[in-house]
Order: structure tokens, then C-alpha cells, then sequence
């Protein structure tokens, strides 16, 4: 007998009729103990998904077309991944009435979060009526923390929530379906179809099934680890100078402020990186951090220090989620060609200093559908077409962060030392003063040697694009 964990869904019914205790549920695969099996084949009827079979099969691969008449093999694009960018980008092409099929892996979107669930105001008000269903709370700071355990809060730069990224996610997918795609779960993409070695479609796996279905674009929101741009050609493979290697846990029974999030610096605290608290109630946060990859050592990842700090400072707390991830830094510049686009982190849209990527998602979701609506308009699909939502991109963030690229090397290489007269400099400033420039400027003016690295930074960045 075997399990096909392609589309396993680990309800745990196999389990719950197995008169042998042959089969175990673990977290993220269920396990099946061929010396304890009897072959009654109960579990392969029972089984939901269609999962469970008795090994025997070798016949070849065949491409089947979808009962439900609403789901055909033709569509004007193809979005591969339903998170905030591709939710976002099907809308935009949806509602100028083209037909759209968004292919989700999951079994719905949002799931797993991995997001520290933070957002701007402003980020999020030309995309989505704000609703209080997927706010947790409103931010108006932030508390910065040096290595030496000195901090300074820092406010008048506008608000911002932290998000239930979960219902926030299926909000922007039903809105993309409200204006016309077509959203497809537990749908995962195999490959691109191709002719003549132009892009002419999409093989995915949904329900046991290959099906094909063909368009004329095709757009890749599938993340950080991206195959679709992999399949098309694109460089996404990352150097372990352009990743963030991530840990959270999502903590109940601390007591906490809900105004506030928090960020913690130091090579010992988080090497390459920074611990983050975003505050979930006043008792429930998102603790998580991120570090340099190319800082990460055998036993000494994020998990490592993540832990050393829970332990420190919040040894009662309750951890009722762990998530796990990756954050591409590195500034994307290649994200267009024939009949295909990437959007959001599969692009490498993501903030390279703060590790930010949801207000870019969403920017970069409108863009990218504006773009692909307008090229279906004029039924022309070359890159030189789509290079319009490139364009746009450059023009809004893309340059601010090449040059954060640049930056972040200098930023996240300082010495504790460095990041203890930051806070000590802010000390100075009056409450109602502090903001983001007035700590650059302030900054500078006493740290003239961090003012030649930045300039640094600055020319380099200008000499070498």
C-alpha cells in the first residue's frame, strides 16, 4: 500500500479505521507501516481524498478534463498562488472582464501563515475597505531595543494593524472572486505547457487528477521558492546573502502592549537580522525572527536564538503556533517575459532591510493585473509589452530598493556598539518629534562615520545600475 502525499489531506479518517494500528498521523504527513498492513484495502475506500492505493499502479500519466462544467480548460490567465498578490492581481484583470483561474495549492487561502501579520494603514487602503474581522490591533510605535537592553519608542509615522493574515487572505480571494476569477484549492501546479517554446499553458494536479489548461498568460505567485519562475527561465535561486531565515511563535499568557511593536538588535540576538513582537492582543503576540542565512550555523538557526530569547524574557509563555520560513532580500529586477509575469515574493518584491513584503505585494498585485488586462486588450503578449508592470514597479519601489539592498549589507553589519548609539541618540529627541527622519537626521549629525558608509552605499548603488 502506499499514500500519494501529493494529495493527502492528513484528516486522519485512514487512521481511524486501520485494525492493524497500521497507519500514524504526524503533523505534516501520515505514515503507513507496510509490515504492519493486512491489505484490507478499508483505508482505501474511506479515504476522502482518494489518496491511498494499493501501489500496483504503473500505467502513464493521463490529462483528464474537469466534470464541473465552471471549471474549463481555457482561460484568458492562469494565476499560480492565492496569496495577497496573486489574490490581488486576478482582481485587477477580472474586473475588466477577462477570465481568470487562480490554482492554490492549499486548501485555502492564507494557510500556512507564514507573516508576522504586520501592515501598514496606507498599504492597505487602496486595495481593501478596511473591516475589523481580520484586525487584531492597531499599531501607533515602535519600541527599538539595543543590544545593551536600553530602548526608545518611536511614533508619528503613521498607524498600522496587525493582521489575522488567514481571514485577511481569504477577504482578498473572495474579492477576486466577486469580480469574476475563478479560484481553485488543493490545485497544484506541475509545469508550464508550452509550444514551440512559447508558454501556452498550465499542467496541475487537483483531486488526483492532471488536468491541462491553457492561456495567455500565465503569472507566478507561488513565493520565495518560486517554480513557476524556475520553469520559465527566470534566475530565482537565492545566495545565502539574500535570504532571511525565519522563525515565529505565535504566544499566549504575556502580558504585552497593544500600541507597540517591538524590534530587538545585536549579533547575539539575532545575527544578520532582527527579533520582532507584534502584538496580537494583550495577552497574544507574534514573537518570531529573522536571520542572515549565510549566518545561520548547523544547531544555530533562527529556532536557536528565538528560543534563547523566549527563555530570557517570556519563560511562561504558551507557544501555541510555530511557523517556519524564508525571505527573499534580494531586489528583484527580472520578472517579465513572453506570456509570463511573476508577482510578489516570487518576484523578490519584498522589502530587503525590514523583510517586509505585503504592502509590495499588494502595490505589485495592481500593477501586474493593470498591466496583464491591458496587453490582453490589445492581444499582445511579448515581454516588451508586459515590461509596462515592470516600469511601473521601478518607478514606485523597485529603485528605493535596490538601493536598500545596498544598504542592508552596511545596516545588518554593524557592530552592537553601532546599534547602541542609535538608541541612545533617539533618547535625545523629543516624544512628539521622534519620527524616521528626524532619527536619520539626528543620527548622521552625531555619527559622521555612519554618514560616509550610507554615502557609500548610496554611489554604489548608483555607479552599478
Amino acid at each position: 500500500m502506499q499514500i500519494n502525499k501529493e494529495i493527502c489531506d492528513i484528516c486522519g479518517t485512514c487512521s481511524s479505521v486501520c485494525p492493524q494500528s497500521a497507519i500514524t498521523v504526524k503533523e505534516f504527513e501520515v505514515l503507513l507501516d507496510n509490515e504492519k498492513c493486512i491489505k484490507c484495502n478499508i483505508c482505501t475506500k474511506v479515504c476522502p481524498a482518494q489518496a491511498i492505493s494499493s501501489g500496483n499502479d504503473t500505467a502513464s500519466i493521463k490529462v483528464y478534463q474537469h466534470e464541473n462544467e465552471s471549471i474549463v480548460n481555457s482561460y484568458d490567465v492562469v494565476v499560480i498562488g492565492a496569496g495577497p498578490a496573486g489574490s490581488v492581481t486576478a482582481r485587477f484583470i477580472a474586473e475588466k472582464g477577462f477570465s481568470v483561474l487562480v490554482l492554490e495549492r492549499d486548501r485555502e487561502p492564507g494557510i500556512p501563515v507564514r507573516c508576522a501579520e504586520g501592515v501598514s494603514h496606507n498599504g492597505l487602503i487602496p486595495y481593501i475597505d478596511l473591516d475589523k474581522k481580520w484586525i487584531c490591533t492597531t499599531i501607533e510605535g515602535a519600541r527599538l531595543h539595543s543590544p545593551n537592553g536600553d530602548s526608545v519608542d518611536m511614533y508619528n509615522n503613521g498607524i498600522g494593524y496587525v493582521l489575522d493574515r488567514r481571514v485577511f487572505d481569504r477577504a482578498l480571494a473572495d474579492l477576486a472572486v466577486s469580480k469574476g476569477a475563478r479560484l481553485l484549492t488543493k490545485a497544484d501546479a506541475i509545469g508550464l505547457l508550452k509550444e514551440d517554446n512559447k508558454i501556452t499553458g498550465v499542467q496541475y494536479r487537483h483531486e488526483n487528477k492532471i488536468y491541462n489548461v491553457n492561456c495567455k498568460i500565465v503569472i507566478g505567485a507561488d513565493g520565495v521558492e518560486s517554480q513557476v519562475g524556475r520553469w520559465a527561465g527566470f534566475d530565482t535561486c537565492l545566495n545565502p546573502n539574500d535570504l532571511e531565515t525565519c522563525c515565529q511563535y505565535t504566544v499566549n499568557n504575556i502580558n504585552i502592549e497593544t500600541q507597540l511593536c517591538q524590534f530587538y538588535f545585536g549579533r547575539e540576538i539575532a545575527p544578520g537580522g532582527y527579533l520582532w513582537i507584534f502584538p496580537k492582543s494583550e495577552t497574544q503576540a507574534n514573537i518570531g525572527i529573522g536571520i542572515a542565512a549565510s549566518s545561520a550555523e548547523i544547531g544555530k538557526g533562527p529556532k536557536y536564538y528565538l528560543d534563547k530569547f523566549m527563555e530570557k524574557n517570556y519563560p511562561n509563555a504558551s507557544v501555541n503556533y510555530i511557523v517556519y520560513g524564508g525571505v527573499p532580500t534580494r531586489a528583484g529586477n527580472d520578472f517579465v517575459k513572453d506570456n509570463i509575469m511573476l508577482v510578489g515574493d516570487a518576484a523578490h518584491q519584498v522589502n530587503p532591510i525590514t523583510g517586509g513584503g505585503l504592502a509590495q505585494a499588494l502595490i505589485a498585485g495592481k500593477y501586474c493585473g493593470d498591466t496583464a488586462a491591458k496587453a490582453l486588450q490589445e492581444n499582445n503578449f511579448k515581454s516588451r509589452r508586459l515590461k509596462e508592470y515592470h516600469d511601473k514597479w521601478e518607478s514606485h519601489l523597485g529603485k528605493n530598493q535596490r538601493f536598500l539592498y545596498d544598504l542592508k549589507f552596511k545596516f545588518f553589519g554593524f557592530e552592537d556598539s553601532k546599534f547602541n548609539n542609535i538608541v541612545k541618540i533617539c533618547k535625545k529627541i523629543p516624544r512628539e518629534d521622534m519620527n524616521l527622519q528626524r532619527l536619520f537626521t539626528e543620527t548622521l549629525r552625531e555619527d559622521p562615520m555612519m554618514l560616509a558608509q550610507l554615502a557609500t552605499s548610496f554611489l554604489v548603488s548608483r555607479i552599478s545600475k
